[in-house]
């Protein structure tokens, strides 16, 4: 099967960089692992996942813990994966699923999403993002959201996600955002299922 070519784009981000003076290197806001444990008690995912924005590993080691085979990327060297790989201009899939929290700012978790959705059409895959539930209603998203709709989107109940992990870099706004998983299969067009997540039964 021949896949079909993702688009190019060189990241924004280059290895150590900020989007802003108030945001993390990298757009680096790992996830909780109870996030990613409450989506894999929700979900099944067969065959490879691809981690392409895998920092320290919070989201990988949760889906290796599950039994599942990841291949986990980033950026930048955080001590985890293979680093120095920029997923936007990566032009062969890694793994048939995908599964990221995206860096956000400047588009690039719609560059993400995209870069995704490209490669799992190829490889009969299913995306899984976690995204700011806000990023859900924006004109700009309107026609791609109706064009290639999820099929499922998780609201989660308590998300946090702290500036490179940790809460003392956290600001005035990092306590107020909040977050859903989207599900994208393979050929979907029809309605989206709009489900709630709770992730206090997945802490430690």
């Amino acid at each position: 099967m021949s896949l079909p070519q993702p688009e190019t784009l060189r990241s924004p981000l280059m290895a150590g960089a900020s989007l802003g003076p108030n945001r993390a290197a990298n757009e680096y806001y790992p996830t909780p692992p109870e996030a990613t444990r409450a989506l894999l008690n929700a979900e099944h995912f067969e065959g490879s996942i691809w981690e392409p924005a895998c920092g320290e590993g919070w989201i990988s080691s949760e889906l290796t813990a599950a039994g599942y085979f990841v291949v986990s990327t980033d950026i930048d060297d955080y001590g985890f994966g293979t680093p120095d790989t920029d997923f936007l201009s990566t032009r062969i899939p890694r793994g048939k699923n995908i599964i990221t929290n995206p860096p956000y700012g400047r588009g690039l978790a719609d560059r993400f999403v995209r870069q995704a959705l490209h490669f799992c059409e190829g490889t009969g895959g299913r995306v899984a993002m976690l995204l700011n539930i806000a990023s859900l209603c924006h004109p700009d998203r309107h026609g791609s959201f109706t064009r290639r709709p999820p099929s499922v989107i998780y609201a989660l109940d308590d998300c946090v996600c702290y500036p490179n992990g940790k809460p003392e870099q956290a600001t005035r706004y990092t306590n107020t955002h909040r977050y859903c998983w989207v599900i994208w299969e393979p050929e979907h067009t029809t309605r989206t299922e709009f489900r709630w997540l709770s992730t206090a039964p997945f802490r430690n």
